[in-house]
Formats: structure tokens, sequence, C-alpha cells
């Protein structure tokens, strides 16, 4: 068994050269880099053993390394680091827990050797975990502070209850700092204190503003986290990491946008991995509702298991396109650090998935509450009509089912609509709410659900089971 799935995805990696070559590399849009270089070359080792067949890009070419180690590569004139793309079965290259999985050309001469060194794992990889955060946005010290003393806690905890052999790593879905540069190591303290290695993407308030075009706007970025576009791998699952935040050149004027060269460049990347790896995608903007090529896109994943992962807009959705699900989710400073929610109701916290093999299983995880927090009941009393009672259950999607109980008796499956989650309504609405940063509004989301509530009734339980069978109930008392 394991003899045919290698001989298959060498089949993949040869055909992956010839794609490679079919597929010429545009500088046409981007300045050239005054690295000055033209080639770099180096090798990816293991315990001093060259490691063959490992991906290494400059972000636009993609070379395969060798019997040896060895990778040469042609460098783009707009290429500003190299990168590996950690195979399956190693350890991903970090230090404090901030992924280093990449070399700067900034000062390499054309004799230097950027080399890789991995490290085996421990253990097989085909079971492992990973968590997305979506925008921490920290603006000042007293955000950095609730980061610290909330939502850092909260992970360490489920990082601990996994025991010291799990194999989890996170992923910052963009706008890790709210403009604010300086605050990027509070950021990687808080990277360091979860005590499993993350990776980052740009986000649209990660940018430099008024530098130029989008192709200046990442510069403190790259310069703090390494390249914007890239790829790793673990166990059958292969990660990709892409910048859709196209900076307008005015003040903070910006679009969802997947440029032409990542998508070339993801062309390639895809080339080397077999058609039976589960994709995990992650960006900031929903690709679904905010990235104005996301048909382009989603040619090029093609017929893949694709899962995207996203952030930006501070509330959660769950949007299924045939063979590809994104999950937009709930961020981590919930309303940019002002109440315990989103503009949806979806509680301040971040995904947590499961791999095994190419099957992938998650929930959303509150900060500061369990595994089982996963809706909310509200009780609503309309006059001159009859009360009705309301749930909130953020993680929904189609798969799931619900049930209800009055007085333990079933009364069968919510009815669900599009509409305003009560506490975000009340907390949110209005330019003075919440403070200090009134910006924050409700939002209507189709999470919410409802039923009749009949005068005499005492004790409403609802039920809700998710696509995994997971159930979930919340009894309220009225």
């Amino acid at each position: 068994m394991q003899r045919r799935i290698f001989l298959q995805r060498l089949a993949w990696l040869m055909g992956g050269f010839a794609a490679l070559k079919a597929l010429p590399v545009s500088a046409a849009g981007f300045r050239k880099n005054s690295h000055g270089l033209t080639t770099v070359g180096g090798r990816v080792t293991a315990a001093g053993k060259g490691l063959k067949s490992v991906i290494v890009s400059d972000g636009y070419t993609v070379v395969a390394t060798d019997q040896t180690g060895k990778y040469k590569l042609d460098l783009h004139p707009a290429a500003n680091t190299i990168f590996v793309s950690t195979p399956s079965g190693y350890a991903f290259p970090e230090k404090s827990n901030i992924s280093r999985h990449y070399h700067q050309l900034a000062g390499v001469t054309e004799n230097s050797s950027l080399d890789f060194d991995l490290k085996k794992l421990k253990s097989k990889d085909d079971e492992h975990s990973f968590i997305i955060w979506a925008d921490p946005q920290v603006k000042h010290a007293k955000d950095v502070e609730k980061m610290m003393n909330q939502s850092v806690p909260d992970v360490r905890a489920l990082v601990d209850a996994a025991g010291k052999d799990a194999l989890i790593h996170g992923i910052t879905v963009g706008d890790i700092v709210w403009d604010e540069h300086h605050l990027y190591p509070d950021y990687d303290k808080a990277v360091g204190l979860m005590g499993i290695p993350f990776f980052q993407c740009l986000g649209n308030h990660d940018m430099d503003y008024n530098k130029g075009g989008d192709e200046n706007s990442d510069d403190t970025f790259q310069a703090t986290y390494g390249p914007t576009w890239y790829s790793f791998n673990r166990g059958s699952a292969h990660y990709v990491v892409l910048d859709d935040v196209r900076y307008i050149g005015k003040d903070r004027d910006y679009d969802g946008y997947v440029s032409e060269d990542q998508l070339e460049w993801l062309k390639r990347d895809l080339s080397f991995v077999a058609a039976d790896m589960l994709i995990i995608l992650c960006l900031h903007i929903p690709v679904h509702s905010g990235v104005k090529n996301r048909d382009v896109l989603y040619a090029v994943l093609g017929q893949r298991k694709v899962h995207i992962m996203s952030g930006h807009t501070h509330y959660h959705v769950n949007s299924l396109k045939g063979n590809i699900y994104e999950h937009n989710h709930g961020t981590v400073c919930g309303a940019w650090w002002t109440g315990p929610i989103c503009g949806d109701g979806t509680p301040s916290g971040y995904g947590v998935y499961k791999v095994k093999g190419t099957e992938l299983e998650w929930y959303y995880k509150s900060t500061g509450a369990p595994e089982t927090h996963q809706m909310k009941v509200f009780i609503k009393a309309d006059a001159g009509s009859e009360s009705q009672f309301l749930v909130n259950i953020w993680n929904h999607d189609a798969a799931w089912k619900t049930e209800y109980f009055l007085d333990n008796v079933s009364k069968g499956p919510l009815y669900q609509f599009n509409g305003f989650d009560p506490e975000a309504y009340a907390t949110l609405l209005g330019p003075e709410l919440p403070k200090p940063r009134g910006f924050a509004e409700p939002r209507k989301t189709d999470h919410m659900f409802r039923a009749p509530l009949p005068a005499g009734v005492k004790e409403i339980k609802v039920v809700a089971t998710d696509r995994f069978g997971k159930q979930f109930s919340v009894i309220h008392t009225v």
C-alpha cells in the first residue's frame, strides 16, 4: 500500500517537472530588486544527508532537489526570498515558534549556498491538528494585554491538553496588527507562549501604506515574516498561503485580488502535489465574497479537495462551492477588542482542525469557553404576538441538524432565518457602542434560528448535531 502511494506521488512529481517547463515566468509589473542575483543554489538536508524531491521556490520558479538534496534556481527579478516547502514527515523550520522556512536574499552573493537543514519528526504526521487565528489585530498596549491574558492562555490550555507529542501548528490569516508594525514583537511573544509553530498571512492592516503600489506594500511584512505566498506539507495535506490583499496605492485603499504571478506560481506548486492530497489554502480576505478574480483561483484549484481558511470580516461564515469549502472565521479580537463577540454574535475565538489522512474535522473554539459551547439561546417576547426564542449556531452549515424540545417534548427542527444576534444588536448598534470603537456594528447572519414559545413553557432544550455527528445541547429555563 505504501509503495503504491509512493509511486503515485512520484508520478505526480515527474509530471510536475514537465508542467514547470511549460509555464513561463513573467516579470511584468514588478520592480527589479536590489540584490542583483540571477541564480541561487543550495542543499536540503536532514541529519547530514541530502533529501531528494523537496520543493524549493522563490515564489515564481519552482524546482525540486536532486538525489543529493541540491537545487539550483533561476531567480525572478522581483524575488525577495527563497523558501522550502517543508515535506511531510519533517518538522517545520522555526525560531521561537515563528516559521522560518525561508532565506532573505538581501546580502546574498552568487557564491552563497542557501541551505535548509530539516529535522525528521519522531512520529508519523498523517494525523495532526492545526488552529486558525483570524485578525488578532492589536492596535495598542491594551489590546496586547487582552490578547496575552485571554487568547494566549486559551490556546495554551488546548495545546497542553493535547499532550507533548501532539502535532499541532497554527496559521494566522492576516491582520496580525492594526497598522502598528512596532507591535509585531508582541505578537511574536504571544506565539512563543502558545508553544506551537505558527505561519503568517498578510492582512490589509499588515501592509505599508503610501510607499507606492502593491509591490511595495508588503516590505515590512516580508522583512519580518518572509514571503507572502508559499507552501508546506504535513501528512497527506498540502498547505498553501496566498496574499489576496491588493494595495491600490493610496492611503488604505485595497481590494481582494490574487495576482497573476501568484496564480502562475500556484499552478507550478500544485504540479508537484498528488491530486488526492488535501489542500488547505490560507489567506486574509474571504474568497467567496471578497476576491474579484475568485473564479480564476477556483479554476487553478480544479477538482481537488480544498478547504479555504480566511478572516477579515469579523464575522463567521461557512461557504461551500462544489469541492471547495471556505471557513471565513470569527476573529480572535471579536469586535476589535471591545467585546466578547463579533458582529454576528460569534464569540471571539479561533478554528480548531484535525487532519486524518485526507479527511478534515473541525470546530470553532470560543475564547474562555469549552469546546461544547457552540450556540446561544435568547428569549424574544413580541408585543401582540406569540413569543419565540432565537438560537445562534455560529459554526452551522447545511450538514448540521437541529431539534428543539419544550418541557421535554420534541417539536422538530428549528427554523433558519437571516437576522441579528440579539446580544450583538444590543451591544454594538449605534455610533456610541461599543466603547471605545463605535464603528463595530451588528450584522445579519444566516446562522440564526427561531421557534415559537407558547405561554406556560418552563424549559427549552436545543440539540444541534454537526456534520461529524457530534451533538451539542443547551438547556434554557424560561
